[in-house]
């Protein structure tokens, strides 16, 4: 019963940071959006829709907060990295921002696990797993912005080849991009725009956007448009080619997914139903799994069963992971 409480409280603390980090995205999307109402030459006041709700004076200190103490962690080593992490997972904070928010959340959950059980190894446990899932959540997010950069990826070459046979140049069809396109290529191609508005050289521009959405597919494209940029040529023609290649590389990856769906399900089981069945039996019988967590071999039992059920898992990961 201490496991399913513990588990229980990690993942409401867990649920709380997803809540917190859409939150302040949403807000800023549509601060944006005021920005790009007023920019785009409009007049009166913005649609009541895109107005934003008034903060609550306790979020505006707890943002204040957390900006405050991400400054003093700004000067560690990795914070650039963390930055653009945060970047790439398309989430309006900083890395230092980040860690103070992972490190509240696990002594958060902590805390609750330790009132609730009274046990500090538990509570110790159980903040080291909620941080941890906030990091896995952030990859989530980034492998997630990644792939759906790829999938519009096509249809956003296209689109600016099309604009460069009407007469655009290659920055007018780029603003094109960015403001009839959906996210994240419109997000990334408006950044990408801003910079060389401010100073930045083309090269750099791309090879930054290059970075931070970080795929094989757009550093294909940041290449072709260099060599065009100081050799010349057809950028339309090329641009068109290498969609159809991008086009193609992404119905044969979803052939494979398709091919492997069975034994990436099949991982997933695995790893699951020993979990779910302990859960389950701690509920129905709550003095069926007492030896086995009491015993001393009974824990090293379990320690070894997770272990083999991780590697079972990566295993199968490894095997159906086939690179398109």
């Amino acid at each position: 019963m201490t496991i399913l409480i513990s588990v229980v409280c990690g993942v409401l603390v867990f649920l709380m940071f997803v809540f917190f980090i859409e939150y302040t995205r949403r807000n800023r999307s549509v601060l944006r959006q005021r920005m790009r109402y007023y920019a785009d030459g409009m007049y009166g006041p913005a649609p009541a829709s895109e107005l934003p709700h008034r903060q609550k004076k306790s979020d505006e200190k707890f943002m204040g907060f957390v900006k405050e103490a991400g400054k003093r962690l700004a000067k560690i080593r990795r914070a650039e990295n963390l930055d653009l992490k945060m970047q790439q997972a398309g989430l309006p904070i900083l890395g230092s921002e980040f860690l103070v928010i992972a490190a509240l959340g696990g002594l958060l959950a902590g805390v609750v696990v330790f009132l609730l059980t009274m046990k500090p190894l538990m509570a110790v446990i159980v903040a080291i797993v909620a941080v941890v899932g906030e990091w896995v959540y952030i990859l989530y997010r980034i492998d997630k912005r990644r792939k759906e950069f790829v999938n519009q990826l096509g249809d956003c070459l296209t689109t600016v080849a099309n604009a460069m046979r009407a007469g655009f140049s290659f920055l007018q069809a780029m603003e094109l991009v960015s403001k009839e396109m959906e996210p994240p290529v419109s997000e990334e191609f408006a950044r990408a725009i801003r910079d060389m508005n401010v100073g930045t050289r083309l090269e750099k521009a791309l090879e930054d956007m290059d970075v931070r959405v970080g795929c094989s597919e757009f550093s294909l494209v940041v290449t072709a448009v260099l060599i065009q940029h100081q050799v010349g040529g057809n950028l339309a023609q090329i641009l068109d080619s290498i969609s159809n290649t991008i086009n193609e590389r992404i119905r044969m990856r979803r052939e494979v997914l398709a091919l492997t769906a069975q034994g990436r399900a099949s991982g997933w089981v695995l790893a699951v139903l020993p979990l779910a069945l302990a859960a389950i039996l701690s509920i129905l019988n709550p003095s069926y799994l007492t030896p086995l967590l009491e015993d001393q071999i009974g824990r090293v039992a379990i320690g070894v069963a997770l272990v083999l059920e991780l590697i079972g898992f990566f295993v199968i990961h490894r095997i159906v992971d086939i690179e398109v």
